[in-house]
């Protein structure tokens, strides 16, 4: 072929997806996204008509308040802890449910489907919500959000476990088996040394998500810098609600840095 002519080459769909068949599903596909941004009501003009109140209210932030900084440290640690003991009990909830929900540990299909519904339910609410309610049962404070992450972080950690458990070498496991060892030892044995580089690394980006996550709780009463955030807009002191917004920054970026060093190692 002549390197200065190209011929490209697209073989027709075949089987049940002929030509016809294609040209319906992309008709279907623009339709429906033309539906769905009818319904978020997407509108250039309305972001266009708003870009000057952007503006004006990013003008109003600067410069930041840098005397405000420091009724900010107690309630930016504060968002750290709240990050920490979410991902610690995430954890501790997890680890006792993702054995049941691998399909090559899980005892009976019944079992598994349970378990895998549940963690599906579990961090199919988001943290905020979750948040609002423990709110509301135990009170204000930075332990709603705790048990907030917590529960939306075990969802989440228990998934990937899990699938991290079903994609080990069969090899080890299948030869603890025609030796008898029990079952305790052959996940101790046969299925932790395979599994814990990746679930040490999926922790740690738990970790550096609910870093992320415990900044916004404060704003539905569950402690933390977001309280703070959410009172210097109410208050219209846009000074004080940029040094929060940089402080939040500061924690998210510190918490991805961290992260990212810690997955480099075990990888």
């Amino acid at each position: 072929m002549s390197m200065t002519r190209q011929t490209f080459l697209m073989n027709p769909p075949s089987g049940r997806f002929g030509w016809g068949t294609t040209w319906l599903w992309a008709i279907g596909a623009v339709l429906f996204l033309g539906w769905s941004a009818d319904g978020a009501q997407i509108s250039v003009h309305n972001l266009a008509m708003g870009v000057p109140y952007m503006w004006d209210f990013l003008t109003r932030m600067l410069p930041p308040n840098w005397a405000f900084i420091e009724r900010l440290w107690a309630p930016a640690l504060e968002s750290l802890q709240v990050a920490v003991w979410g991902t610690i009990l995430g954890v501790a909830l997890a680890l006792p449910v993702c054995f049941f929900a691998a399909r090559n540990l899980s005892p009976h299909p019944i079992v598994f489907q349970t378990m895998r519904q549940i963690l599906n339910a579990m961090r199919g609410i988001n943290e905020i919500i979750l948040a609002l309610i423990f709110v509301a049962a135990i009170g204000l404070g930075p332990f709603a959000g705790v048990l907030a992450l917590a529960v939306h972080g075990a969802g989440m950690l228990g998934k990937f476990f899990a699938e991290a458990i079903e994609d080990i070498d069969e090899g080890p496991l299948e030869a603890f088996r025609s030796a008898g060892v029990g079952r305790f030892k052959m996940i101790l044995f046969g299925v932790l040394p395979q599994v814990l580089p990746a679930w040490l690394g999926t922790i740690f980006y738990r970790l550096e998500t609910n870093v992320r996550q415990a900044t916004v709780l404060g704003m539905v009463g569950a402690g933390g810098i977001g309280f703070e955030l959410v009172s210097s807009m109410k208050l219209f002191k846009y000074q004080d609600t940029a040094m929060c917004i940089l402080v939040i920054l500061t924690l998210v970026l510190l918490a991805d840095f961290f992260s990212s060093r810690v997955r480099a190692m075990i990888r």
